[in-house]
């Protein structure tokens, strides 16, 4: 039976439900994971020569901070499934060649990788990379099914947005617990600028917006088509309203350690202690309970709606322009932190 795979990730919503099946499986075969990402290179194309002329911080940034970005939101599906995982990056322009490549150098038994092809009789053609990958494999390969002859149905998109926003920020928590973990074990530094980076993230993204956009959108339209869940979305709002109370004692906590490093560090710990002792279970909650249920009730036109208002940002309700700051702001935040804080991501 297969016991290491090896998944290449991408940013594309594909790959997004390919993670989530991986370790699905994994978990059955009580196998461990590789996450694999091929980047292009960045340094290669006009833009980012003169980048890297021009503004070299910017041009490293730019190199590692996606590939980060990609395979911390992976490994959190991992950690919720209980699979043991590491992950890795490379760039190349053959990503094919990268992917046997590391199936190879991490000593994994199956390549479990996703088809780009299309619909219908096209569907008979996989993906040009996937194909080079059967042609050339010496080890086995499983494709997996995420994309079928019939249309995608019409919550696929708003569900796997909102399942990437989870992920953003299960990784992003797994990294305050990391550090405060660290400090509190190893005595290591206390790092002000990656524990700010976190904080501004947690109060921009899914406090300011993520959970005012279920609470809008998600849990409103659930309740217009069934009752049965409404004490369910009654907590988890009044999660939501607690756990703003939470961040903003986190947000106190940290003045007060970066004012006494010493004395200031039990208080910070504790509060961090707090926040994620209670946003854990509100996540498992919304991904176990409520987008199923979403999922079995809400019409097509109800998902269109809800699809809207996750991928346009720029909803003016919520007062922000684009999603694109935010990524920036994750990928910052991967930047800030060692390899090992976030996400195990090495580069090969």
């Amino acid at each position: 039976m297969f016991r290491h795979l090896l998944v290449p990730i991408d940013d594309s919503a594909l790959s997004t439900e390919t993670v989530r099946q991986a370790a699905m499986f994994a978990s059955t075969l009580g196998a461990k994971i590789t996450f694999f990402h091929a980047k292009a290179d960045y340094g290669a194309s006009s833009i980012g020569a003169l980048e890297r002329v021009m503004s070299p911080s910017g041009f490293n940034e730019q190199m590692a901070g996606e590939a980060r970005a990609l395979l911390a939101k992976a490994e959190t599906v991992a950690r919720a499934a209980k699979v043991a995982y590491a992950s890795s990056w490379v760039t190349s322009d053959r990503p094919y060649a990268a992917i046997l490549d590391a199936a190879e150098r991490n000593g994994c038994d199956l390549i479990f990788i996703a088809s780009h092809g299309e619909r219908g009789l096209k569907s008979l053609i996989l993906g040009s990379q996937t194909q080079r990958v059967l042609q050339h494999t010496t080890i086995p390969v499983l494709v997996a099914s995420v994309e079928g002859n019939a249309p995608a149905p019409h919550h696929a998109a708003p569900l796997a947005t909102i399942r990437e926003e989870h992920r953003s920020l299960a990784a992003v928590i797994h990294g305050l617990e990391y550090l405060v973990r660290e400090t509190r074990e190893r005595g290591a530094e206390p790092q002000f600028a990656l524990l700010r980076a976190i904080l501004h993230y947690i109060k921009a993204f899914p406090e300011a917006l993520h959970h005012p956009k279920e609470d809008a959108y998600l849990f409103s339209k659930l309740r217009l088509r069934t009752s049965e869940f409404n004490d369910t979305l009654d907590e988890l709002g009044r999660q939501h309203v607690e756990g703003s109370k939470l961040v903003r004692a986190m947000d106190a906590a940290l003045d007060r350690y970066e004012a006494d490093p010493k004395g200031g560090f039990d208080g910070f710990a504790e509060a961090v202690k707090r926040y994620v002792a209670h946003e854990w279970p509100h996540m498992i909650l919304e991904t176990k309970v409520v987008l199923p249920a979403a999922q079995k009730y809400l019409t097509a036109e109800d998902w269109s709606e809800i699809g809207h208002a996750f991928a346009q940002h720029g909803d003016p309700r919520f007062n922000v322009d684009t999603d694109e700051e935010f990524r920036q702001m994750f990928t910052r935040i991967l930047n800030l932190a060692p390899e090992n804080v976030i996400g195990g991501t090495a580069r090969a």
